[in-house]
C-alpha cells in the first residue's frame, strides 16, 4: 500500500512525497528519501504524515505528529480502544484525519446505503478482501453498519427479528453488528477490497456493490485528506465532508 501511495501521490499537483518510512528500504522511492523511523525525519521538512501501517505504529505516528504539529492521515484499521484514544488525544495538538476507506466509490456507497436503509426491512453486508488482511470484519463494513443503523434509528425503524431459529453450524449467519445488521467476511487470494450491501423488502431487493480492483483506487481519497490536513487541530473521521 505504501508503494502504491508513494508512486501515485507524487503524480498529483500540490503534493510532493518527501520521505518513505520502512524498516527496510523500499524497492522504489519515487524521488523520496528512505528512513527506518519517523524519528529520523526533520519535522520542518514535511506537512503531513500518511500512515497505513500497523496499529502500534499509528500510535507512535500520532504522538510524533502531535509533538511537532504535523498533520496526520491514517488508513489503518483494527485499532483497539486504547490505541484509538491515543490517536484522538493527538488531535488536540494537530489535525488528524482517519478513515476506514479512502476509495471515493466506497465512501459514496456508504452514503447510498444510509439513504436506502430506512426503506428496507433487512440488510446484510458481505465484505471481501485479500487473504493477507489480518482483521475481520473490515473497518469499512463496521462503519457502513453504523451508518445504516443510525439512518434506521433516525427514521424510527424497529430492529427486525432474526429469522433463523436453528443453527446447524454456529456462526453461519455471520457477525451481528447490532440492530439486525449482519456482516459476513470473505478472505481469498486474488481479491483486493470489495463490499456488497444487500437490502431486502417485500417483493424486492437492492444491491449496492463497490469493488477496488487495485490499490490505486485509494489514492484520490488520500490526496483529498492530505489537502485538508491543515494547521487547525482536530479529529476528523472519514472523508465524507471533503466530497461535495
Amino acid at each position: 500500500m505504501g508503494q502504491s501511495l508513494a508512486e501515485n501521490l507524487c503524480l498529483i499537483d500540490e503534493i510532493t512525497v518527501r520521505a518513505i518510512v520502512d524498516l527496510h528500504e523500499p524497492l522504489d522511492l519515487f524521488g523520496a528519501v528512505s528512513y527506518s523511523s519517523l524519528d529520523e525525519i526533520d519535522p520542518t521538512d514535511i506537512d503531513v504524515v500518511v500512515d497505513f501501517s500497523q496499529p502500534d505504529s499509528v500510535v507512535h505516528s500520532a504522538k510524533w505528529c502531535a509533538a511537532h504539529r504535523v498533520g496526520l492521515v491514517i488508513g489503518t484499521t483494527g485499532l483497539d480502544e486504547a490505541q484509538r484514544s491515543a490517536v484522538e488525544r493527538a488531535a488536540i495538538s494537530t489535525r488528524v484525519i482517519m478513515a476506514s476507506n479512502f476509495s471515493l466509490g466506497a465512501v459514496l456507497s456508504e452514503k447510498f446505503a444510509a439513504m436506502a436503509a430506512p426503506y428496507f426491512e433487512r440488510v446484510e453486508i458481505i465484505e471481501l478482501h485479500h487473504d493477507r488482511k489480518v482483521d475481520a470484519p473490515s473497518g469499512t463494513s463496521i462503519s457502513t453498519a453504523e451508518r445504516i443503523r443510525a439512518a434506521r434509528a433516525a427514521a424510527g425503524r424497529s430492529t427486525p427479528v432474526e429469522p433463523t431459529q436453528r443453527f446447524t453450524i454456529e456462526g453461519a449467519r455471520g457477525a451481528d453488528a447490532g440492530d439486525g445488521v449482519r456482516i459476513h467476511s470473505v478472505r481469498l487470494p486474488g481479491l483486493v477490497a470489495h463490499q456488497e450491501l444487500l437490502f431486502g423488502g417485500p417483493g424486492e431487493g437492492l444491491t449496492i456493490r463497490h469493488d477496488s480492483y487495485d490499490r490505486v483506487s485509494f489514492v484520490q481519497g488520500v490526496a483529498l485528506a492530505i489537502k485538508n490536513a491543515d494547521d487547525a487541530p482536530g479529529f476528523i473521521w472519514g472523508i465524507d465532508s471533503f466530497i461535495a
